[in-house]
């Protein structure tokens, strides 16, 4: 399943509608920290791995499309 994923900062919170993800997060965009954090957070609300949550674009922004695979 595809996602578009929009990121917000200072806040933690996660909504789903459709094919679009809001997520707030408290980590810094630095070192890969945020898309960590992301994949982390999506993986637990979906009950899967983080080994099946993958960017597939938008690695240094705030708006990402992600791959969740089986």
């Amino acid at each position: 399943m595809i996602y578009k994923v929009q990121v917000e900062f200072s806040k933690k919170f996660l909504e789903i509608t459709k094919d679009q993800i809001r997520i707030g997060i408290k980590s810094k965009p630095i070192k890969g920290e945020a898309n960590k954090e992301i994949i982390k957070e999506i993986a637990k609300h979906f009950k899967t791995s983080t080994a099946s949550i993958h960017i597939k674009a938008g690695h240094k922004s705030s708006k990402k499309i992600i791959e969740i695979s089986d």
